[in-house]
């Protein structure tokens, strides 16, 4: 392959702090995974974070914690990747989808018209990392006839009184919101740091907890550790500690916590991501726009407003009128030349398990036309310009081909 799809960024730095993690004697969670915690909370200016094995862990401790069950309406776009419904699904509750917009994200303005008195969650997805309206979200959620439909059944839903916003942030690690960061903008938002992602830690994510002041953050934080680990009320390191093996298990909890090996490599790449990482990916979306604007066939993907700025995760390109057996061709063909492209993502309507639920394509329009014409292009740290190159002359010549 001339030039691949995603590979992570792995040097001599990242190597040495694995090595030195190793040589710690200590390699589950432990003090790096607290110490990426902290770090992360200074990051985005959320008030806790909980570090664990990835973004689709996160979602689903946050729906549980607020007792999401069999019988609630959980709402979310059409236009995402099948964990954002998976986790749903897995709690008993029912996916309810709505509508995107031409860049991708949830049509907020189509929201109002879903909830019902079984809403309890709205799911947005900051897709390729630009994030949705939250404005326009939370002043919908402030009017008094949607917080009249609300209807709690657990300690959290009352305490909270309305519908909780929880943001698949998995790709917007470094997005801003009218000068907010990305991890910010809804009750609890979760990342991923799977090994694409921008801050990659092999495999990973992390929940920001960013609750009004009715709520104890700290303990909230508390509560998702002891889910993340079977329901247990001590780790492995507090457990180790003289005379601290007791412990209980206070909850048939799950198990899904990060060990200090992928908190070592998060500890790396979060210093160095504003400075470094994030600068690199705008480059490269800066030298891929510049190319293809000459082009009326292209439509490129807006990844800076005066209100938001993108994490530069997707650099998600449309092809003007092409259909999806045109889209596919084109692709094709780019791969012919050994340049690896993507689509992301199938609408969970598309997706055959969604279908047997009775969800139905044509009912999303525009989350079609966009998947129908959408190509996803080459992001990746060390990709040179020779490489992007390639891409544009690939893409180029499929497109003319093809169209």
């Amino acid at each position: 392959m001339r030039v691949p799809f995603s590979p992570p960024r792995m040097d001599k730095k990242m190597a040495d702090a694995v090595v030195d993690t190793l040589y710690s004697g200590w390699i589950t969670t432990g003090p790096k995974t607290r110490k990426l915690e902290e770090e992360l909370t200074k990051y985005t200016g959320g008030k806790a974070t909980v570090c664990l094995n990835s973004a689709t862990a996160g979602l689903e401790l946050a729906l549980r914690w607020f007792g999401v069950k069999e019988g609630d309406e959980v709402i979310l776009p059409a236009y995402t990747y099948c964990a954002t419904a998976n986790v749903v699904m897995h709690c008993g509750a029912t996916p309810v989808l709505v509508d995107v917009k031409g860049d991708f994200n949830i049509d907020v303005s189509k929201i109002e018209a879903a909830i019902t008195s079984r809403t309890k969650v709205i799911m947005p997805v900051d897709i390729a990392g630009m994030p949705i309206d939250y404005d326009e979200l939370h002043s919908m959620l402030a009017k008094s006839d949607v917080r009249a439909k609300f209807a709690p059944h657990s300690i959290e839903q009352v305490k909270l009184g309305r519908i909780m916003v929880l943001a698949d942030a998995a790709h917007s690690i470094g997005a801003t919101y009218k000068r907010k960061n990305s991890g910010t903008l809804a009750d609890i938002s979760s990342f991923s740091f799977h090994a694409v992602k921008n801050l990659p830690t092999a495999e990973g994510g992390a929940v920001i907890i960013n609750l009004p002041e009715q709520f104890d953050s700290l303990a909230v934080q508390k509560q998702f550790k002891v889910k993340s680990l079977h329901g247990q009320s001590k780790d492995a390191l507090e457990k180790t500690k003289a005379g601290g093996w007791r412990y209980d298990i206070t909850e048939p909890g799950y198990k899904c916590n990060m060990t200090d090996i992928n908190a070592a490599l998060g500890l790396v790449e979060l210093e160095r991501y504003d400075s470094d990482m994030l600068v690199k990916r705008k480059s490269i979306f800066d030298k891929y726009n510049a190319l293809l604007s000459k082009y009326e066939w292209a439509n490129i993907p807006v990844y800076k407003t005066d209100d938001k700025q993108s994490s530069f995760h997707i650099y998600m390109l449309r092809i003007n009128n092409a259909t999806e057996e045109q889209r596919d061709r084109i692709i094709d063909k780019i791969s012919a030349e050994k340049v690896a492209v993507n689509v992301h993502f199938q609408p969970i309507p598309l997706l055959s398990a969604y279908k047997g639920f009775g969800f139905n394509m044509e009912d999303y329009p525009v989350a079609w036309k966009n998947y129908e014409q959408e190509i996803s292009l080459p992001v990746f740290y060390d990709i040179s310009d020779e490489q992007i190159g390639w891409v544009i002359d690939a893409l180029v010549s499929a497109v003319e081909e093809v169209m």
